[in-house]
């Protein structure tokens, strides 16, 4: 199962009022993730971005049967869970606590956000969707009350299809979410500064 190894930058959780739980796309590393955060409008959040057990939050492809990805999917929701608990304890409020992933890092961001459905400070998803050889609607309750999403993807991507994006962006709308979808044609599996330029306007409003 994913230990809780935790890379931390930014803002000492103690004295943040804001933070940003980072979610790594598979075979990188937390430090990768952080990187991102230099682009971001989030110099005084708490940047907090725990690393996967052998660099990947779940073995195969996020479109498979869930179940084939067990333990591991359950791991990694449980210890974004756990990060949750740990930045309310610390004073952090949920409404002030914001999510950002790439690729794998997405989905897992995605999954959780939709399973735990509330007032969140954000959700940036950078290429993602949720998870399952289909939509498993019965897990996500919930409601966003208007939690900003922005979810970006390229047309085509190699391991996230548009139209899954397309149906998560459907989902989290009924759950009330204020979602801005982006698809960018030919942008290959990366993140791109017009992304980075979207979650800023839309989600990292300081």
């Amino acid at each position: 199962m994913h230990k809780k190894e935790i890379v931390t930058a930014g803002k000492n959780i103690k004295e943040a009022k804001k933070a940003l739980i980072m979610l790594h796309g598979r075979g990188a590393e937390a430090s990768d993730i952080l990187s991102l955060a230099t682009h971001l409008n989030v110099k005084e959040y708490a940047l907090v971005a725990p690393q996967a057990t052998n660099y990947t939050w779940y073995p195969y492809s996020f479109m498979a049967n869930p179940d084939h990805n067990e333990p591991w999917l359950s791991s990694a929701l449980q210890l974004v869970g756990d990060i949750v608990k740990d930045l309310n304890a610390a004073g952090i409020t949920s409404e002030n606590i914001y999510f950002a992933g790439f690729s794998q890092g997405a989905c897992l961001t995605l999954e959780f956000t939709a399973r735990n459905a509330k007032k969140w400070g954000g959700i940036v998803a950078f290429t993602g969707g949720l998870i399952g050889d289909k939509l498993y609607t019965q897990n996500y309750t919930g409601n966003f009350a208007g939690t900003p999403v922005f979810i970006g993807t390229s047309n085509p991507d190699p391991h996230v299809p548009v139209e899954r994006v397309q149906a998560t962006t459907g989902v989290l709308k009924n759950m009330h979410a204020a979602v801005t979808e982006k698809v960018y044609q030919n942008m290959g599996h990366t993140v791109s500064q017009d992304e980075i330029d979207q979650a800023n306007k839309l989600v990292f409003v300081n």
